[in-house]
């Protein structure tokens, strides 16, 4: 609250004060909400004076109302979805990745994070041309494994390089390095990564688990502190940085050996959406190693739990021979 005191506005003057203190008026919030004429008599002074300084009151010292449409503009706005490419993924995240928020995919060893990731940053590279942040935590990321994927999508060597540096790579295989590189990027380094002005829309952390889990025995305290700090400076590059945030996580079982991700509860809280991804056993027997399970877990804006069969492979392949597949699996009986 702000209280009423001499010369905060014109014709506001000490007498006026004293008065309206008289009157129970002692602060801004009781002035602009009086009954302005009642008040004026109570205090001798005239409703056309009283009334300009309780408007220049307003000016100064309240917000102004924003209604639910102007909110809702502001949001489109603001808000970019970014596609990963791949259709029965971006069905689960409801369009995509969006910008301002956290996406973590957690899953088991082999269960294709990466392969996402790799998948994820390729397609936002070349179709959508933005910039991609891709901090590699365990050595998994190969320049080779991206050009091999970015020459399924064109056979222009030109187009091949130009969407490649695009993606810029950093390795962190510590927590320590991981945070100077994520506040780095907090201090400039997102804008300069950026090829066509502005910022880079998408910052991908694979893996965030590897270098924090080490640090989560013992007493945990140190570990927890960093992981609150790792937690920090990603939701500030989401929100401050307004980027999409793509993390990946390891996975646990419950005491009813349920498998679930790992990082415990503290970290649950930070992604809006995760997704958990697993093997699809019956394609694993007959050798197609490349179909998993995808299972929304969490979601402020879809069902929790829906799932989606998911072909690691799409990625890999041209989209001459998606829409070829496409066609043969609505002829096949």
């Amino acid at each position: 609250m702000v209280l009423l005191r001499g010369g905060m506005c014109p014709g506001l003057e000490e007498d006026l004060v004293r008065d309206l203190r008289a009157a129970d008026v002692k602060t801004v919030e009781d002035l602009v909400s009086s009954d302005i004429e009642e008040l004026a008599q109570r205090c001798s002074v005239s409703f056309k004076a009283l009334f300009a300084i309780r408007r220049v009151l307003l000016a100064q010292h309240t917000a102004f109302p924003v209604s639910g449409a102007d909110l809702y503009e502001e949001l489109l706005s603001s808000t970019a979805i970014l596609s990963t490419g791949n259709p029965s993924l971006d069905k689960l995240l409801d369009s995509g990745l969006y910008t301002g928020e956290i996406t973590e995919l957690s899953g088991g060893p082999g269960s294709g994070k990466s392969q996402v990731c790799f998948g994820a940053s390729v397609h936002i590279s070349f179709h959508l041309k933005q910039s991609v942040i891709y901090v590699d935590t365990t050595g998994g990321l190969t320049a080779s494994r991206l050009l091999q994927m970015l020459q399924s999508e064109t056979s222009n060597t030109e187009e091949q390089m130009e969407a490649l540096q695009r993606i810029h790579v950093f390795h962190s295989f510590d927590v320590y390095s991981l945070l100077d590189c994520l506040y780095s990027l907090c201090s400039g380094g997102l804008q300069q990564a950026s090829a066509g002005g502005g910022s880079a829309k998408a910052v991908i952390v694979d893996s965030v688990s590897a270098v924090i889990s080490p640090l989560l025995g013992g007493k945990q305290n140190e570990g927890l502190s960093l992981m609150t700090q790792v937690a920090g400076v990603l939701k500030t590059l989401a929100k401050d940085f307004n980027a999409a945030v793509l993390v990946t996580n390891h996975v646990t079982r419950s005491s009813s050996g349920e498998v679930q991700p790992g990082l415990g509860a503290s970290w649950s809280h930070v992604p809006r959406t995760r997704v958990l991804l697993e093997r699809v056993e019956e394609a694993a027997a007959a050798s197609c190693s490349s179909l998993r399970f995808a299972t929304l877990i969490k979601s402020s804006r879809q069902p929790c739990l829906i799932k989606e069969e998911l072909d690691l492979q799409w990625w890999s392949r041209s989209q001459v021979e998606h829409s070829g597949k496409r066609k043969l699996d609505e002829t096949d009986p």
